[in-house]
């Protein structure tokens, strides 16, 4: 991939209480627009470096649109199952280096 690519998950499934990560690998950076999450789950973003978890939000609405979260291998994204059942998400953007 090179700058420009669209960067575009597969369909990633969420047990509940788990969480799941929007990292690029290492050397690479993305710019992460959208974030789709069914009407009725409940789910949490957070940024983080691994060890330090800041939440960014909370929504029981679809997910996360019209967004520009930068992520890199050391900065990055996940996305929390905070409700009683399995979710299924999916997330797009660009990379951006």
């Amino acid at each position: 991939m090179a700058a420009g690519d669209a960067v575009a998950s597969a369909s990633v499934s969420i047990a509940a209480g788990a969480t799941v990560l929007i990292q690029p690998s290492s050397s690479i950076e993305w710019t992460i627009f959208n974030i789709y999450t069914p009407t009725t789950a409940s789910v949490e973003l957070y940024r983080t470096d691994g060890t330090n978890p800041i939440l960014i939000d909370s929504n029981t609405a679809g997910g996360f649109f019209n967004n520009y979260f930068r992520c890199t291998n050391t900065s990055y994204l996940t996305v929390k199952n905070t409700g009683a059942t399995t979710i299924y998400m999916y997330y797009d953007g660009t990379q951006t280096k």
